[in-house]
């Protein structure tokens, strides 16, 4: 249930998707959820904090078994060295013994060591979920920043082609005479800037693909992996404080401190158990065999350490000191998660805003002066530094809207991992 509650980390994001560089048999396209469910399947990391759940669950195991009886065989004043043992040496007799001792624990400390293994494994859990939400996190972020690369990659390949065509134009009108050569050379050199952008931006692709490839576990001959799908935007319906009580209601690693004193105070309770000192008790057949006859005879044994100097004082008082730790721990986290809730609402107001400013107002009014000022330059009423001035300001805004969409959708997903919950459309 709670692995249910913690990690239905849905996703929705809202944007193009573009053309990709590279062959398709090279590249494979995933959402965002093939891509978190690919991860928390094949991390390298995920997979190797899983394992922390079965050490745990064998712990519990060794705490609950018991201690082993002792089996003593014995054997003294035997005739091996070839004394002979007679009526007129007296030597001997010879003895031989079987003897079983039992320990008997006191002060619970079984059930003790039990509670202590199962707080601990309710710990190894929960710290494997948070393991689960750092790397999602990590994932969804990565996700994000390809997709604004590829996005941004597509637009300098468009303005690209826009000044191929450009240059195209121009030398027709230059052998045509209609265009001093000056202006060729200029928008030749625009096409050499650009073409320098879209190789800047395919990098940017390409490196975005290599760093969610690590993150999904896959190796360099496993096949490239591309994000597809839309920018998460949705609006939120949470406020600060109702994010706040989700997060100290759903956080893994903050249910994993809350744990660790759980465990901290078995272990207290252990460290006083061990305190009590323990019963060994034991049985003995012994039967001696001599010249004058033979003799069989039961031995019952008792033994106890004296609790003199060692009454197990330094453990328990380090179990106290670990107790104290443990709370003071707490008080730390739950600091630190009030300050990325905060930061995290706060970084989703802003980008909010930054994308609907830029939508509503800077978007249009960049397409409609880059169009006019193509339309214009191509009909010889606009001079090239003016289409130029009016294409970078247009992918200045694009690129801006690109980066405001990115910080929007990992705004979203930051207050996901901070509240340990997915809070897109209101669900836990």
């Amino acid at each position: 249930m709670l692995c249910r509650r913690l990690l239905p980390w849905g996703v929705l994001f809202s944007g193009i998707a573009f053309a990709q560089p590279n062959p398709p048999e090279q590249i494979r396209p995933l959402t965002i959820q093939q891509a978190v469910a690919e991860a928390v399947q094949k991390n390298l990391n995920v997979l190797a904090e899983r394992y922390s759940v079965p050490i745990a669950e064998a712990r519990i195991i060794t705490a609950s078994l018991r201690p082993n009886p002792v089996l003593s065989v014995e054997g003294v004043y035997l005739d091996v060295l070839g004394t002979g043992y007679n009526d007129f040496n007296k030597a001997g007799p010879e003895e031989f013994a079987v003897r079983t001792d039992f320990v008997f624990e006191r002060g619970g400390k079984r059930q003790r060591r039990i509670d202590v293994a199962e707080s601990a494994t309710s710990t190894a859990e929960l710290q494997f979920l948070n393991t689960v939400r750092t790397v999602v996190l990590d994932v969804q972020t990565a996700f994000v920043d390809l997709l604004q690369a590829k996005a941004d990659l597509a637009l300098a390949q468009n303005t690209l082609n826009t000044f191929r065509e450009t240059v195209q134009i121009n030398t027709g009108r230059v052998r045509a005479g209609d265009l001093a050569e000056v202006e060729l050379l200029r928008t030749q050199v625009a096409e050499l800037q650009f073409e320098n952008a879209v190789a800047q931006a395919r990098l940017k692709v390409e490196t975005g693909r290599a760093k969610l490839r690590v993150l999904l576990g896959r190796t360099k001959s496993d096949i490239l992996p591309d994000a597809t799908g839309d920018f998460r935007r949705e609006e939120l319906k949470n406020t600060l404080d109702a994010l706040r009580v989700r997060a100290f209601s759903f956080r893994p690693d903050y249910l994993a401190l809350q744990r660790d004193v759980a465990r901290s105070q078995a272990e207290l309770r252990l460290q006083l158990a061990q305190g009590k000192v323990d019963y060994t008790v034991g049985t003995e057949y012994r039967r001696q065999q001599g010249v004058n006859g033979k003799g069989n005879s039961l031995g019952v044994f008792f033994s106890t350490n004296l609790p003199v100097f060692n009454r197990n004082q330094g453990e328990i008082e380090r179990a106290r000191q670990e107790q104290s730790q443990a709370e003071a721990r707490i008080r730390a986290l739950q600091a630190t998660i009030e300050n990325e809730v905060e930061t995290a609402w706060l970084q989703y107001r802003t980008a909010r805003e930054s994308v609907h400013r830029v939508e509503e107002t800077m978007l249009t009014k960049a397409t409609e002066v880059r169009q006019i000022t193509e339309r214009t330059y191509r009909l010889g009423a606009a001079s090239f530094l003016d289409f130029l001035d009016a294409q970078r300001a247009y992918n200045d805004t694009i690129q801006i809207r690109n980066a405001a969409l990115a910080d929007f959708a990992k705004s979203l997903y930051s207050i996901d991992a901070a509240t340990g919950t997915s809070i897109g459309n209101d669900r836990q």
